[in-house]
């Protein structure tokens, strides 16, 4: 067992798939993933959810705008330096509203089940 693992950030894995997100893994157990994922400027995510984990979040560049609710039309949208929590089973996609900027966000799921879950919609 070692005392101390790093992960450098050109050494990520693949993460979990959803169109128009680009996930890098550095660690996975049972009941954590811990992972970047990054939008290229102006892009979306498609509608995904975390089935019964908890999305912590934080944005490292960039700003996030996470659109859910029942249509979809309800808008939380995250900044550079904040922090985001997103509720199990919550339908939901990532969006980068500036289109000269990639987004880049720091996340952490934590619970057991499917870490993601792509939907058609909310």
């Amino acid at each position: 067992m070692q005392d101390v693992e790093v992960v450098r950030g050109s050494e990520l894995k693949a993460g979990y798939v959803t169109p128009g997100i680009i996930r890098g893994k550095a660690f996975e157990s049972e009941n954590v993933v811990f992972s970047q994922t990054r939008v290229e400027g102006g892009g979306l995510s498609g509608w995904h959810h975390h089935a019964a984990r908890d999305l912590y979040a934080f944005v490292i560049k960039g700003r996030l705008k996470l659109e859910y609710g029942l249509s979809g039309v309800e808008v939380a949208v995250v900044g550079q330096g904040d922090f985001v929590h997103v509720w199990p089973g919550v339908v939901h996609r990532d969006v980068n509203p500036d289109a000269n900027q990639e987004l880049i966000v720091v996340n952490i799921l934590v619970g057991k089940g499917d870490a993601v879950v792509n939907v058609d919609g909310p």
